[in-house]
């Protein structure tokens, strides 16, 4: 009988402890979640993430911060002692942070005119932005290079043909 329980405990316990890394990743809500369920998600306590985008805007104690994952992006409301950890912000020239932040979701936030926002309570950087080089490639020289060698030419010849007034 012993060996039965033991047999049983073991097959319901596996596939829980196989499952807590699904439970603990589905914590997060996709941005575009937030949009099509805002009226249930309103007030609650969720759990997003993503990279910080464009640049923080500065409003006193506290700022916008733009957080952009795979669905869309949303504007966070984050203290400044949080925004002065985020040092690479998304753009042209750099990967931003990705972050995951945890607070309340407001459907139509009162205080900042009803706009749909999260109101940061915890800030973690998961990986660290960094700068982007863009390599010039080969063919897009080549062919400015060409085109430039052809406006030359069309304006040479125009200059060369046309009647001075």
């Amino acid at each position: 009988m012993r060996k039965h329980a033991k047999g049983l405990i073991l097959f319901l316990l596996v596939p829980l402890l196989l499952a807590l890394p699904c439970a603990a990743s589905g914590d997060i809500i996709p941005v575009s979640t937030l949009i099509e369920q805002s009226a249930a998600l309103d007030g609650t306590r969720i759990t997003i993430q993503g990279e910080a985008i464009g640049e923080a805007l500065e409003r006193g104690e506290s700022g916008w911060l733009n957080l952009l994952d795979a669905t869309g992006a949303t504007g966070v409301w984050v203290g400044q002692s949080d925004l002065a950890r985020i040092r690479f912000y998304g753009d042209y020239k750099h990967k931003g942070d990705i972050v995951r932040i945890t607070g309340e979701f407001h459907r139509a936030c009162a205080e900042h005119g009803g706009d749909v926002d999260l109101h940061a309570a915890e800030l973690q950087i998961v990986e660290q932005g960094h700068a982007v080089t863009h390599a010039l490639s080969g063919g897009k020289l080549a062919a400015a290079a060409a085109l430039s060698a052809v406006a030359g030419l069309v304006y040479v010849c125009y200059r060369s043909f046309s009647k001075p007034v």
